[in-house]
């Protein structure tokens, strides 16, 4: 089983999401999600300034396996990526939960948080899924 953090929110399809001070959503893929993967080799990263919508893809992941959307946990404006990725896409796989993550949104509606999955929750879901 993948140590799931406490502190974070999660969508079904594996995303992350650190709620930061400010209206900030520090979003990645979680563990069991790069675990899935395998070897990262490229990250297609969003663009600063880019509006997104929960749910839709903003980023992609590939592996030596597939490439994968990553979804947007809740609507805002992109304000910071991870463009270390684009050197190094394995951080993905060394470190999701820390130097892996993806993107930062400027949240428009702190209230879709509300729609997430707690860590329990999560880890309910993977261990259905199992």
């Amino acid at each position: 089983m993948s140590e799931i953090p406490g502190d974070l929110k999660f969508m079904k399809s594996h995303e992350w999401a650190r709620v930061e001070d400010g209206g900030k959503v520090t979003v990645g893929i979680s563990d069991h999600a790069q675990g899935l993967l395998g070897d990262l080799v490229y990250v297609d990263l969003p663009t600063v300034g880019d509006s997104v919508q929960a749910g839709h893809g903003v980023a992609v992941v590939e592996s030596v396996k597939a490439a994968s959307d990553v979804y947007a946990p809740v609507s805002g404006t992109i304000v910071a990526v991870n463009s270390d990725l684009a050197d190094k896409p394995e951080t993905i796989n060394e470190d999701a939960y820390g130097d892996g993550w993806i993107f930062v949104v400027e949240m428009d509606d702190a209230d879709q948080l509300g729609e997430l999955l707690g860590p329990d929750d999560y880890a309910t879901q993977l261990e259905d899924a199992d």
